[in-house]
């Protein structure tokens, strides 16, 4: 089967790093419960879920109002990188019941960044499930909230709900019980992916950054040994992130974060300058 990489959406505190560690079944993403500097970086693992490798990006707080642009921009970098040449799916976590001014903003950033392609690869998945009422799903009370509804739209209706620290052995009801909405969200994954051609969500910019780290792994066969593919591939990411960093420091944490995610704020500029 083919592996799977999914880009892991969401502001600080929303719970995508206990999300990723709730699919894989194992404490592999740092979490925290401030919002300190560990919970802003990027991090990728990738393990074998039901026989498939997936690849789990936990990006940092692109959508935060308080983020440090200097200090951001590194981890976007990072994120574009690990993701080459494309998530199959981005994940938007979003923490249900809690619809503050803070939420309503972090809806607006996602509809401004992404594009309405990428959108075609997303879906929402909402933390915090105990808040649903007993015998409610999130199905049935997301058209309570208009941009909640209206985002869910925009991902073809595409919602899944979790909850990190009351679901974990919940045995009696089947939709309150993490091992089922995982493998219910894994199988919309799989049939956005058919939907989509079996393809994954690219552009100009990701493109790019793959043909980058292609030419970087044929460097470094040379003289790779015993080195395995897996490592070529680790080691060429890293080559070209250093690369990156120093080539894209002079832009915006915002028109970075549209050049992944396809937003209007992002360009061909960008992505000519990530080729040179």
């Amino acid at each position: 089967m083919a592996d799977r990489r999914i880009a892991i959406l969401g502001k600080t505190g929303a719970g995508k790093s206990s999300l990723a560690n709730t699919i894989f079944g194992e404490e592999l993403f740092k979490t925290s419960h401030s919002l300190n500097s560990e919970t802003r970086k990027c991090q990728a693992e990738t393990r074998s879920v039901n026989g498939r490798n997936i690849t789990l990006i936990d990006t940092p707080g692109f959508f935060d109002t308080d983020v440090d642009e200097d200090k951001l921009k590194p981890e976007i970098v990072r994120c574009i990188t690990e993701c080459a040449p494309g998530p199959h799916a981005f994940l938007i976590v979003l923490t249900w019941g809690r619809y503050t001014k803070q939420e309503q903003d972090v809806i607006n950033k996602i509809n401004e960044y992404l594009s309405e392609e990428a959108f075609k690869y997303t879906t929402v998945l909402f933390t915090h499930g105990d808040q649903l009422p007993e015998g409610q799903t999130v199905e049935n009370l997301v058209h309570r909230n208009k941009p909640v509804s209206d985002l869910v739209k925009k991902c073809g209706g595409r919602c899944h709900v979790i909850d990190n620290r009351y679901w974990k052995n919940n045995q009696q009801d089947e939709y309150r019980n993490n091992q089922f909405q995982v493998k219910e969200l894994l199988t919309s994954i799989e049939k956005t992916a058919e939907a989509n051609k079996g393809g994954y969500y690219t552009n100009e910019m990701l493109q790019a950054v793959e043909e980058k780290i292609r030419q970087e792994e044929k460097r470094i066969r040379k003289s790779a040994g015993n080195m395995s593919e897996r490592e070529i591939r680790k080691q060429a990411k890293g080559r070209v992130f250093k690369m990156l960093l120093i080539i894209l420091v002079a832009a915006a944490a915002v028109v970075l974060v549209a050049a992944f995610t396809g937003g209007a704020a992002g360009g061909p500029a960008v992505a000519a300058v990530a080729v040179a």
